[in-house]
């Protein structure tokens, strides 16, 4: 450990930036706008914890590091202790224009400059339970792309070796899948051919099988508190299912944290980006922050929707004149979808078609 100042007084304001790495943290301390002291320690809460009870006696410390692969189990570690704690976004990080080196020191030097400032943005941290229950919908949407991994892997193969000639084009339900593998069998062809096939279709199945346990899960979870009337809100829209009503209950969380209707639209990447300067003013395309697969989700939904509710229809119909590109219209009317569920959750209402006078 690197010692910048022997001592501190108690009762002191210090502030902590600090750097998570799988094996190692690196700490920067800062009071009163200087560094009192930096450290490199194992990446282990309870080095940290005696750490901060050795240095930094009675003091009251706060904390910011980075989200990253280890979630929000190191905010809760630390809250817990009475230490507060920020988990910011890396991508918002404020640093000098000018900066042509970067290591982890010089990263949790800044952090604790920018925490002792103010200078930051902060994550949402959503309590334990949602954070566990979530874990139910990201893998359900593994598995799913595991599916498509196989199924892309089962027709590549088919192609690799000019049998792809006996089947049909285009997208294959489970059952085509199935009709297949009972062909390839039949087959006069290698049997050492029929061996990977028969790989590809055992991972296959057994994808399958862990598809459906996990969807009667999540249907178990939409009716279980504290989601069965979020969910019962969500479904009241046009276009949106049971599976996706517990996955978007799930992933948002409690809307009440967006105060406005604007910050729940850039949570979902789903406005313009800006490229402006002066009097000159350029838009680009949406932002695409927050979870891509939740912005593919409403897209869906949003497509469906559009057949039932006619003002959703009319603001498609009008972004497609102006634009000429259904992709651009779909966009603006899944941004106006998200914000009448925010308004429904909000106002705990169910969803009302709306009509063109």
């Amino acid at each position: 450990m690197n010692n910048i100042m022997n001592y501190i007084v108690k009762g002191q304001a210090i502030f902590v930036g600090l750097e998570d790495s799988k094996k190692t943290w690196k700490v920067c301390a800062r009071s009163n706008k200087v560094v009192v002291h930096e450290a490199s320690m194992p990446a282990d809460y309870e080095v940290l914890k005696q750490y901060f009870i050795n240095r930094f006696p009675e003091c009251n410390i706060s904390v910011m590091y980075e989200a990253g692969f280890r979630g929000f189990e190191l905010h809760d570690q630390l809250k817990s202790d009475g230490c507060y704690c920020i988990v910011t976004p890396p991508h918002t990080v404020t640093e000098e224009k000018c900066q042509r080196k970067k290591n982890d020191r010089i990263d949790c030097r800044r952090l604790s400059k920018n925490l002792e400032s103010g200078d930051y943005k902060q994550c949402h941290v959503p309590d334990r339970r949602l954070r566990e229950d979530r874990q139910i919908s990201r893998s359900y949407e593994q598995v799913k792309r595991d599916i498509t991994r196989i199924c892309n892997r089962f027709r590549r193969t088919l192609e690799y070796h000019g049998l792809d000639r006996q089947f049909p084009g285009g997208n294959w339900s489970r059952n085509q899948y199935l009709d297949a593998y009972e062909l390839i069998n039949e087959m006069d062809i290698a049997s050492s051919i029929k061996f990977a096939f028969s790989v590809y279709f055992e991972e296959l199945t057994h994808l399958w099988e862990l598809k459906k346990r996990l969807t009667n899960e999540l249907r178990a979870l939409s009716k279980s508190e504290p989601y069965k009337r979020t969910v019962s809100l969500l479904k009241s829209a046009p276009g949106i299912g049971v599976l996706t009503a517990i996955r978007l209950t799930l992933e948002w969380g409690d809307l009440r944290r967006f105060s406005r209707k604007e910050q729940f639209a850039s949570f979902l990447g789903l406005v313009p980006s800006e490229y402006s300067t002066g009097e000159q003013e350029r838009k680009g395309h949406i932002t695409k922050q927050g979870n891509r697969q939740v912005r593919g989700w409403l897209i869906e939904c949003t497509w469906r929707a559009i057949k039932y509710d006619p003002v959703l229809l009319d603001k498609f119909n009008r972004v497609y004149r102006s634009t000429g590109s259904k992709k651009k219209a779909i966009v603006a009317v899944s941004r106006k979808l998200a914000l009448r569920l925010r308004t429904l959750l909000i106002n705990d209402m169910p969803y009302a078609i709306g009509l063109i006078n």
